[in-house]
C-alpha cells in the first residue's frame, strides 16, 4: 500500500509539474519585455522543480548578468559576473546543462561567492544551446542530484524561454521603429513647414524688390533652385551636421563650383546644424549670383577668394560684447568692374547683411568698394556652429 501511494503522490507531482510548464509556456507567449520573462521563469521554474531558488541569467557580452531570482534567501540579482568565472557562463559558453550535487566538490563553482548563500546543490540550463543567449539557475538548500525528470522539465521551460526572449526583442524593436517612425512623421512636418515658410517668405521679399514680372519670375526661381540644392546636401547628411566647406561647394556648384581656377577658398572644419547651413547657402547663393550677374565674375580677370576662420573675441570689460570664439568668414571679389554703393536695396542686400547673422547671433557688413565687394560675417560658436577640429592658420 506504501508503495501504491508513493507512486500515486509521485504520478501527482508530475502531472502538477506538467500543468505548470504548460501554463509557463502560455504566460510566456504574452511576455512583451525581458523583465517579464524574467518575472514568469524565476517562479513556475522554482514551483517545478521544486526548488528552493532559481536565478534568471542574461548573457551580456561576456559577463553574465542576475536579472532576477526567486528565493529562500537573496543571492545575486542585479549582480554582473565574468563568464569565465560564473557557473551560468559556463553552461552558456558550452551549451550545456550543469548538474552539481555538491557545489563544494565542483571546481567549475566560485565557492567564495556560494558561502553566503543557501546553496548546496543546482542545475544550470542554458537557454537555446545553440548560441545560448540566458540560462535557468535552480538551487537547493540541502545536497541532492535533481532528477532526470526535472532536468528535463527545465530544460524544456528554457526553450520556451528563448522564443519568449527572442519575441520580447522583436516586440522592442518594433516598439522602437513605430517610435522612430512617428518622431521622423514630426520631423518632416516640421521642416515641411519650415521650407514652406521660407518659400513664402522669398517669395514675398523678392516680389516686393522686383521691378517687372521677368525680373521676380527669374530671381524667384533661381533663389527655389538654391534653396532646393541646400536640401539635397542635407538629405546626402541624412540632415545632420554639414561641414562648412560643403555648403560653399553647393552654393558655388551652378557656377562651376571650387574646381574653377576663378574660387579660391579655405579655412577649417567647420560643423554646422542642418538650419545654420540652409541660412548660410542661401547667403552664398545670393553673394554667387550678384557676382555672376553684376560683379568679379562678369570679367575674364575676376576673383572670389571666400575664406573663414575661428577669432577669439574679447569683451571690453564694460559689458558690451562678449568674451569666446567667434566664425569669420569673408567673400572678397576682384578684378570685375568697378563697384558702387548701390541706389536701394534689394531682397539680397537686406538678407546678406541681416538675415543670417540675426539667426545666428552675430552681425555682417556689406563693403562696397571700386576694387570690388567684399562681405564679412562673424558668429559666435554656439550649438549652431561648431569648430569640427582644431583651428589651422590660413595661407
Amino acid at each position: 500500500m506504501l508503495n501504491v501511494a508513493n507512486a500515486e503522490r509521485s504520478e501527482q507531482a508530475d502531472h502538477a509539474a506538467l500543468i505548470t510548464l504548460v501554463e509557463t509556456i502560455e504566460a510566456l507567449s504574452a511576455t512583451r519585455t525581458i523583465e517579464e520573462v524574467a518575472a514568469v521563469v524565476r517562479s513556475a521554474a522554482r514551483r517545478m522543480s521544486g526548488a528552493d531558488g532559481v536565478c534568471f541569467v542574461l548573457r551580456d557580452g561576456d559577463q553574465c548578468w542576475y536579472l532576477d531570482e526567486d528565493a529562500i534567501g537573496p543571492m545575486w540579482k542585479g549582480q554582473r559576473f565574468p563568464m569565465s568565472a560564473c557557473i551560468s557562463g559556463w553552461a552558456m559558453l558550452h551549451g550545456q546543462t550543469v548538474v552539481v550535487p555538491d557545489i563544494y566538490a565542483d571546481d567549475r563553482i566560485p565557492h567564495d561567492a556560494y558561502r553566503p548563500t543557501f546553496v548546496k546543490s543546482l542545475v544550470m540550463t542554458p537557454v537555446r544551446p545553440k548560441d545560448p543567449i540566458a540560462a535557468i539557475g535552480a538551487y537547493w538548500a540541502v545536497g541532492q542530484t535533481p532528477s532526470p525528470d526535472t532536468v528535463i522539465r527545465l530544460e524544456a521551460m528554457a526553450r520556451a524561454t528563448a522564443a519568449a526572449i527572442e519575441n520580447a526583442r522583436l516586440y522592442a524593436s518594433l516598439n522602437e521603429a513605430l517610435e522612430r517612425r512617428t518622431f521622423l512623421l514630426r520631423e518632416l512636418d516640421h521642416r515641411v513647414k519650415n521650407t514652406l515658410a521660407s518659400v513664402q517668405s522669398i517669395a514675398r521679399q523678392t516680389l516686393r524688390a522686383a521691378p517687372t514680372p521677368a525680373d521676380f519670375a527669374e530671381s524667384f526661381e533661381s533663389r527655389l533652385m538654391g534653396l532646393s540644392r541646400a536640401h539635397e546636401l542635407l538629405t546626402r547628411q541624412a540632415w545632420g551636421r554639414t561641414d562648412l566647406r560643403d555648403v560653399l561647394e553647393a552654393a558655388l556648384q551652378p557656377f562651376g563650383g571650387l574646381a574653377d581656377p576663378r574660387f579660391t577658398a579655405r579655412g577649417p572644419a567647420i560643423a554646422l546644424t542642418a538650419e545654420t547651413a540652409v541660412a548660410l547657402h542661401m547667403t552664398l547663393h545670393e553673394l554667387m549670383v550678384n557676382a555672376a550677374k553684376h560683379g568679379a565674375l562678369t570679367s575674364a580677370s575676376g576673383q572670389v577668394t571666400v575664406v573663414w576662420r575661428i577669432e577669439e573675441v574679447e569683451g571690453d570689460g564694460e559689458g558690451n560684447g562678449d568674451a569666446g570664439p567667434s566664425l569669420v568668414l569673408e567673400w572678397v571679389e576682384r578684378g570685375g568692374p568697378p563697384v558702387f554703393v548701390p541706389k536701394r536695396q534689394g531682397f539680397g542686400t537686406k538678407l546678406l547683411e541681416r538675415g543670417v547673422a540675426r539667426d545666428l547671433g552675430g552681425e555682417a557688413r556689406l563693403t562696397y568698394q571700386p576694387k570690388g565687394l567684399s562681405y564679412a560675417l562673424r558668429a559666435p560658436l554656439s550649438d549652431r556652429i561648431a569648430a569640427a577640429t582644431a583651428p589651422r592658420a590660413l595661407a
